[in-house]
């Protein structure tokens, strides 16, 4: 199936809304999923590498899924930081809805759902994770990423997965050059396939 449709407002596919069941956390989770939005059949491959690599979250303030598809990352962070508020971003409308329906489901309160455009503009985040759509191109990857890392808090961590053959390391060398001093880039961990980049806000 052809991926673009999962970065349009509108998928072309039909909504047919199905179980999903997973385990996130630990728990068993009936949750629901649609066509049209990025596997849509479970967790893949990058974010359950991201998942495992990263540490908790910040356990208060506000966090950022950019991407959320179905919900598991939002999710995850949601579970382990019941304190916070996580917001989770994405231009697939399909996708925040089922985010949105998911969260409701296993009773996570502190989850917000919103197109990129209607987050309000004065929020820092503490935590930000994303498996984010290389797919896209290295424009459009290059300028989403450079939406929402300058919005981390100083103090602040972004974990990304990125698939190494598909570019996890000169994404990493331009993260830093693009960032500046004020941020710290690393890789904090390898697996899968996958490299885990740590961007951090040291400074203003």
């Amino acid at each position: 199936m052809d991926p673009a449709h999962y970065f349009n407002a509108q998928p072309a596919v039909p909504d047919v809304r199905r179980p999903l069941a997973v385990v996130l956390e630990g728990r068993e989770l009936a949750l629901e999923t649609s066509a049209g939005i990025f596997s849509p059949d479970g967790v893949d491959k990058g974010t359950a590498v991201l998942l495992e690599e990263a540490p908790d979250p910040a356990p208060e303030g506000a966090l950022l899924d950019i991407g959320c598809g179905w919900g598991p990352i939002t999710l995850t962070m949601a579970l382990r930081s019941p304190g916070a508020t996580v917001h989770a971003v994405d231009v697939n409308e399909r996708s925040l809805s089922l985010t949105a329906a998911n969260a409701r489901r296993i009773g996570l309160p502190n989850v917000r759902t919103a197109l990129p455009e209607a987050v309000p503009a004065d929020i820092r985040f503490a935590t930000i994770w994303s498996n984010p759509p290389i797919r896209i191109g290295k424009q459009a990857l290059h300028e989403l990423l450079l939406l929402w890392l300058p919005r981390l808090a100083v103090g602040g961590e972004a974990w990304l997965a990125v698939q190494k053959n598909l570019g996890a390391d000169s994404l990493q060398r331009w993260l830093a050059d693009e960032l500046g001093g004020a941020y710290d880039v690393a890789r904090a961990a390898t697996s899968k396939g996958f490299r885990v980049l740590r961007v951090t806000r040291v400074a203003e």
